[in-house]
């Protein structure tokens, strides 16, 4: 009874925010802003989302969605493309350097992540992806973190299931489209999940390479959203709560695969 009763003491801790952020959206400006705060809104309304939807030219939020949900998903997919072809080839193939090779990929998380803000932008320069999603989209998508994930998940899957199919004639192309990859679906959805909120969330590199508002994803242009509303909290909360929601609907899909994968990836090797 103890175990339950603190399971849901922390649903409700972790819960509790987001309920407050949908209150305070449905809330009046005045409202949202008394002292002491009201818990429910006593006249519920939705005028934050009416200006969140219609938005101006230097407040397009729905294009931020969009935006967001765009850069997100194209740099989950080109994560978990170049993390798994990575990690196979450190996991299950033999070649020279291979132990040196991953132990500079994973030196490389111990470095923080500020100290290549600069270099990035200069190569994203360069490419002439500046104020465009393919600067959110491509950097970062080669990070050590997905191949050191996945690299363990496939370190612990059976050999003799590669062995087999050379047997039968297949090359290793073959066993990590047919046999690797559907095994490791649950190291996969994990890997998506958490490269898709971090692009999700990420407020420091937009604000390095994005300058028109039409380009902007959801977290530098909420920021934006406070100084043109004057703080107006509903709005705000509003645009928490819309952005809110991809994340929540990811995870519904995904959150069996998650635990499972996690809970399969040891640190072996």
């Amino acid at each position: 009874m103890k175990r339950y009763t603190a399971l849901i003491g922390l649903a409700v801790l972790f819960v509790a925010p987001l309920l407050w952020a949908f209150g305070t959206s449905i809330k009046t400006k005045s409202e949202a802003t008394r002292v002491p705060p009201t818990l429910f809104p006593t006249s519920p309304t939705g005028v934050a989302y009416d200006t969140i939807f219609e938005g101006t030219s230097q407040t397009p939020v729905l294009r931020w969605f969009v935006n967001s949900l765009v850069a997100a998903t194209g740099h989950m997919v080109l994560v978990l493309v170049v993390s798994s072809l990575a990690a196979y080839a450190l996991a299950r193939l033999e070649f020279r350097g291979k132990k040196l090779i991953f132990g500079v990929i994973v030196g490389t998380l111990l470095v923080p992540g500020f100290v290549f803000l600069i270099p990035s932008f200069l190569i994203v320069d360069q490419l002439g992806w500046l104020d465009s999603l393919l600067a959110l989209i491509v950097p970062g998508a080669a990070g050590a973190f997905g191949v050191f994930f996945l690299r363990q998940f496939f370190l612990g899957l059976p050999r003799e299931l590669d062995e087999a199919a050379l047997l039968e004639g297949a090359n290793h192309w073959h066993i990590f489209l047919r046999i690797t990859l559907p095994l490791s679906r649950p190291a996969l959805a994990t890997l998506a999940v958490l490269s898709f909120l971090s692009n999700w969330n990420d407020f420091v590199w937009p604000v390095f390479v994005l300058f028109s508002p039409e380009y902007f994803t959801l977290p530098p242009g909420l920021s934006i959203l406070q100084g043109a509303y004057s703080i107006d909290y509903p709005v705000i909360m509003a645009g928490a709560v819309l952005a809110s929601v991809p994340v929540l609907i990811l995870f519904g899909f995904t959150q069996r695969y998650v635990i499972e994968g996690i809970s399969r990836s040891g640190l072996k090797g």
